[in-house]
């Protein structure tokens, strides 16, 4: 499936700290706003998949994430680094982008559209893109028992591989807290299939 492209530069010299990026990007400095999105978008796009269990709505999260980040940069908008890891600051526009595109699902792209619009390859690759939305939709299904805010931690830590330090940051609430609504998330799904999906917290 197509990713999110943008600006073209030449990667140069040691690999910069997520603080030095996130200050150069908020001076407008596109070099460091490409080497942010390589170095996590990935990881955006995964917990927003895990989000909205749509690979066409995760793309369209990690482009709105990637763009918003952008405008605030050049309007001098762009909030400081809460931790040493720009992760917590993204994952919270990519958690507030993820929001908008479930509250407005029906813009979502219909399988056949993609199909007609994709390549022979793709179409190759479709049996085994619909079962991992599907498993993922029923995945989602199975979460919904969960309070929307133990929801969002279990999607963070034991998904998207945040600490408990950067998934409190992400939600702007104490480590403590973020403990305390995973540890209430796994008692409540001790006893369904996924839970074995929720790992252990770091």
């Amino acid at each position: 499936m197509s990713r999110v492209v943008v600006m073209n530069a030449n990667l140069s010299g040691p690999a910069r700290s997520d603080p030095d990026l996130w200050h150069a990007v908020g001076s407008g400095d596109e070099l460091a706003f490409r080497d942010l999105f390589l170095r996590y978008s990935d990881m955006v796009y995964n917990y927003c998949f895990r989000s909205t269990g749509s690979w066409s709505l995760a793309e369209d999260a990690v482009q709105a994430t990637f763009a918003a980040l952008w405008r605030r940069a050049v309007a001098g908008k762009i909030e400081d680094l809460r931790l040493d890891s720009a992760r917590p600051l993204l994952f919270a526009m990519a958690r507030d982008e993820c929001s908008n595109l479930n509250r407005s699902r029906s813009r979502r792209v219909r399988l056949v559209d993609h199909l007609g619009s994709a390549s022979s390859d793709a179409v190759d690759n479709t049996e085994a893109w619909v079962e991992s939305e599907a498993t993922m939709q029923a995945i989602r299904q199975a979460l919904a028992v969960l309070p929307r805010h133990q929801r969002d931690v279990v999607e963070l830590v034991a998904w998207s591989g945040l600490s408990m330090a950067e998934a409190a940051a992400t939600l702007k609430i104490s480590v403590g807290t973020a403990k305390s609504r995973l540890s209430r998330a796994r008692s409540r799904l001790a006893n369904t299939e996924i839970a074995t999906l929720l790992g252990e917290s770091r």
